[in-house]
């Protein structure tokens, strides 16, 4: 059943609220009025800092901040080593870093991730921005979550083992035995070399590893 005028009821500050929105948006003319737009009452139903027009004077010096190994170190470094981190805070610690709202919205919606996020598998869907296929993306994981500072970067294999399976079921077009057959090869391969690790090299380099 439709709703008639008499039925619908306008909040009575919605006024105020359209003013000193229109008022924003003038002195902070941003190109993207859709983003802008996103951005401004994103933060305004989640409580936190309205965008201002410091936020804009940063934004035309370098426009907003472009996705890279070296902010996702940044943002894995604020994560503070938790496991899990709520989708509330995650979203302040990425709005700090000046990145794209709408680019967190498209990674928990890709991952199907809940407001209790599993840290790692955001950062590998981040990483996977970048990346684009699966092997380019655990690369990209090495090198940020790598503790190495003179070799080659490496994590745990468990840790590989993980994303890699998070990241074919995301895909959806890596069958289970190559997952399988993959991970069989690359940990007997790890077992040879050094404390558990895996190094980059050995799933980018070996032409018998093929994830995707």
């Amino acid at each position: 059943m439709p709703i008639t005028d008499d039925q619908m009821t306008i909040p009575t500050e919605l006024p105020e609220i359209l003013k000193q929105f229109t008022s924003a948006t003038i002195i902070a003319q941003p190109p993207d009025l859709l983003e802008w737009s996103y951005m401004y009452f994103n933060a305004m139903k989640n409580g936190i800092k309205l965008p201002t027009e410091e936020h804009q004077r940063r934004q035309d010096i370098g426009k907003w901040v472009m996705l890279s190994s070296e902010i996702l170190k940044e943002l894995h470094k604020k994560v503070g080593g938790r496991l899990t981190i709520t989708s509330s805070e995650l979203s302040q610690l990425w709005n700090d870093l000046l990145l794209p709202p709408v680019l967190f919205s498209h990674i928990i919606l890709v991952g199907c991730l809940p407001e209790e996020i599993e840290w790692l598998k955001f950062l590998a869907l981040a990483c996977n921005g970048l990346g684009v296929t699966i092997a380019k993306t655990l690369k990209i994981v090495c090198e940020v979550l790598s503790e190495e500072e003179n070799g080659p970067p490496c994590i745990p294999f468990s840790t590989f083992q993980l994303l890699y399976k998070f990241l074919a079921a995301v895909d959806g077009e890596v069958s289970e035995t190559q997952v399988h057959q993959m991970l069989t090869y690359l940990e007997q391969k790890t077992r040879t070399g050094s404390d558990g690790l895996i190094k980059a090299l050995d799933f980018t380099e070996d032409p018998n590893v093929i994830l995707e």
